[in-house]
């Protein structure tokens, strides 16, 4: 037997004072105080629950080939998932509002902070109101073609964004020209009011009129082609805001079923291809699954569509949507990668999230919940799950949680206008910093071993991208209140690293020779498992290293986990990874193969001392793989991923 240990990088240089506070020293948490010339090492950056660092470069960390007892996080660049678009929030018309007001000097700061890629976070995506929503400082919600009630508009004679121009527009050629590769996606609360059924932005739904749904459609060509004459071209499209919410809160809502949507679709398409063939169409844009409040106030003799978007992209609009845009305010990010599974071909993006505070609670619990809660769910969740993006709401407030018309009267935002006119920044600019200042648009997901889960079970969690210069950023959460210390490996080379408990913690390293594996991944599609003890056996044999099978019992020697690949499958490796459940590795094992199941051969027998047995064997063809314990323990045996190399 031969455990590996992975090997990693100096990242690409980032400047980090503008963002960082309480730089904390290698003594002080354990950690080597840097490389030695020579040495391969990876750049740091934490942030703790507690405010003592705010995304603060740490010294940089060692590789070497010293094998880990820990979980080890096994980062595989060769395989890839999604591609990222970007990462950030809104300029809504508060926003626009409090940073307007800012003096000059503290306004150029606070956008160098947030859009800037060296010297701030580098906000890469921003997802902007078509009018207005419950974020709006004006006493009166709007849009770009409102007429008097009881009058229309269909020839759009009286479109115009001369509302924007003022302050939203010079912010986002701001924003355009301190990050040039900030993407910008459009969405309406409500279309105009001589549309709907109520004649009001708050409320009802389009007009079912052929004559509405062109108009609409028309409605934002217009809006798209007037944001690219004003120097900010509009990347994506949805057609309407949380379409499911009928009840808004005295700010502009749409109730838009799925019919409506796909009539709309089919309208805005070809128009849309014509006039901005870059716009990307996203449907649907609400949570991860109906609100019961939202299924609650489904109209007399209508369905509740609570597989809303399956439908859109299984109807002949689909031709014209790239994929679907989710929020975070009821469900969990794993809908997402069920869409995903279902219509591969199609994206997913993560469009909106906002914290929120209690008007008892002591800043520094807003603080704490807001990040720890965003880490798992916005940071890690949505990323593991498929999404190009991952976007907040507000990007900035004022001290009330305003300026706003109705709606949320608790939200936060990326940064704070304080009354004296200062700036501060909350617990999301650091959340969406750990992943807009070191993964860049065009980057790619790869494949990390994962320990925790979104609901949190006190794990460490984790997230890996490769980005466009082959550069890599790992970002890592520790779920648990206590310090918790893990590995990371990368080819044949690891380091370990211990962080506080609740901390969020970006990695980084370039691409290198020394960190390319010598091993080909072997999916273990249609794998099936059994064991004795215990149940569940398939936990350890899908690719998802937050589940386990386990022996539900001491280890005693004959104990086994036995994998039917489905065929033969040709192997020079294999992993048997134990999990995050420390101490839970077998102390002793034997592995073995067979091509029906019956008849056995041992390819290796070893002794187990960590958390990840890796073992070499000669280049073997087998359909059957079995681990048997060969030794005895208090301890129970876990196996949370079983994994082939070829």
């Amino acid at each position: 037997m031969r455990r590996t240990v992975a090997a990693v990088g100096v990242a690409v240089a980032l400047t980090a004072s503008a963002v960082t506070s309480g730089q904390a020293s290698g003594e002080a948490t354990g950690q080597a105080s840097g490389p030695r010339p020579g040495e391969v090492a990876a750049r740091v950056w934490v942030t703790t629950p507690d405010r003592a660092e705010l995304l603060a470069e740490r010294p940089r960390v060692a590789f070497g080939t010293t094998p880990s007892t820990h979980p080890t996080i096994v980062v595989d660049p060769d395989r890839t998932y999604q591609a990222v678009d970007g990462f950030g929030a809104s300029i809504t018309d508060s926003s626009a509002a409090v940073l307007h007001g800012l003096a000059p000097d503290v306004r150029a700061k606070t956008m160098r902070d947030l859009f800037d890629p060296v010297h701030g976070i580098g906000v890469s995506f921003l997802r902007q109101p078509v009018g207005s929503s419950d974020f709006t400082a004006e006493a009166e919600h709007y849009t770009y073609d409102d007429v008097p009630p009881g009058r229309t508009d269909f020839a759009l004679r009286h479109f115009s964004i001369a509302h924007d121009e003022a302050v939203i527009l010079p912010l986002l050629r701001e924003a355009k020209r301190l990050n040039p590769r900030l993407k910008v996606m459009a969405t309406p609360w409500s279309p105009p009011a001589w549309m709907k059924t109520t004649d009001s932005l708050v409320g009802g739904r389009l007009q079912d009129d052929p004559r509405v749904y062109d108009a609409y459609a028309r409605y934002l060509v217009k809006f798209v082609q007037a944001y690219t004459a004003a120097g900010v071209p509009i990347d994506f499209l949805s057609v309407q805001n949380e379409p499911q919410n009928r009840t808004p809160d005295a700010y502009p809502g749409t109730d838009m079923p799925v019919a409506q949507q796909l009539r709309v679709v089919e309208a805005l398409g070809p128009k849309l291809r014509s006039a901005s063939p870059r716009t990307a169409i996203l449907g649907y844009d609400h949570n991860w699954a109906t609100h019961p409040n939202d299924a609650a106030n489904t109209p007399p003799g209508a369905s509740p569509e609570t597989d809303y978007p399956y439908r859109l992209l299984s109807s002949r609009a689909a031709r014209w949507i790239a994929g679907t845009a989710y929020h975070c305010y009821y469900g969990d990010p794993g809908a997402q990668a069920a869409l995903h599974d279902a219509f591969p071909d199609k994206g997913i993006w993560f469009t909106e999230c906002s914290g929120s505070k209690g008007a008892q609670d002591p800043p520094a619990k807003v603080f704490r919940d807001t990040l720890t809660w965003h880490a798992r769910n916005v940071v890690l969740g949505t990323t593991r799950n498929w999404a190009r993006s991952a976007v907040n709401w507000n990007i900035a407030l004022d001290s009330t949680g305003g300026p706003h018309n109705g709606g949320c009267a608790t939200c936060t935002g990326l940064v704070t206008v304080q009354p004296d006119g200062s700036v501060t920044t909350d617990a999301e600019y650091y959340t969406i910093g750990h992943l807009s200042k070191f993964v860049k648009p065009g980057a790619k997901r790869i494949a990390s071993t994962s320990f925790g889960t979104t609901g949190w079970n006190g794990q460490v969690m984790d997230v890996a991208f490769r980005n466009p210069d082959g550069s890599t950023a790992l970002v890592v959460h520790n779920e648990n209140d206590d310090p918790r210390t893990f590995a990371v490996e990368v080819g044949e080379r690891t380091f370990e690293y211990t962080l506080p408990g609740g901390a969020l913690a970006t990695f980084t390293w370039p691409r290198s020779p020394a960190l390319t594996s010598r091993f080909d991944f072997v999916p273990l599609t249609g794998a099936t498992a059994t064991a004795s003890p215990g149940v569940d056996a398939r936990l350890a044999v899908d690719d998802d290293a937050s589940t386990r099978w386990s022996t539900g019992a001491a280890q005693a020697p004959g104990q086994y986990l036995q994998v039917d690949l489905g065929e033969r499958e040709r192997f020079r490796r294999v992993a048997v990874d134990s999990g995050g459940n420390l101490g839970d590795f077998a102390r002793g094992y034997r592995l073995s193969v067979s091509d029906d199941g019956t008849r056995w051969r041992t390819l290796a027998t070893g002794v187990g001392t960590g958390q990840l047995t890796t073992v070499d064997v000669p280049t073997t063809r087998a359909r059957h793989l079995r681990v048997t314990a060969t030794e005895a323990s208090g301890s129970w045996w876990s196996v949370a991923d079983v994994r082939l190399y070829r």
